[in-house]
């Protein structure tokens, strides 16, 4: 599910869109918005994934760790959080680590 709607806005908080929310066990297919709410998170595996263009940053391990956190409220099975990005860093590489986000990273890692 791209753009899924993890938060809807109101005068108390703004709306969070997590870039992707994928279900392994679930249909092979790419769901639009409007087809979000049918689908029902309870009790699966999920991956929720956010992406960014350039370096692994904190703002991007911050979506990655608090997009997994407000998933919960889902209630399902398990979250894996991945981040995705063009180049690793090495000194946020661990921390990722450390908090259970995978990293993956597909620019060249030499620059």
């Amino acid at each position: 599910m791209e753009e899924f709607r993890a938060v809807r806005g109101s005068a108390a908080q703004g709306h969070r869109d997590l870039d992707g929310v994928i279900i392994p066990a679930g249909p092979k297919l790419i769901l639009d918005r409007a087809e979000h709410a049918t689908q029902d998170l309870k009790d699966k595996d999920i991956i929720v994934v956010q992406t960014k263009t350039g370096r692994l940053g904190m703002y991007l391990l911050g979506q990655a760790l608090f997009s997994r956190e407000l998933m919960r409220v889902f209630n399902p099975r398990t979250v894996m959080s991945v981040a995705v990005c063009e180049w690793d860093d090495a000194a946020l590489r661990p921390l990722a680590e450390k908090y259970g986000i995978e990293v993956v990273c597909y620019g060249d890692s030499a620059t």
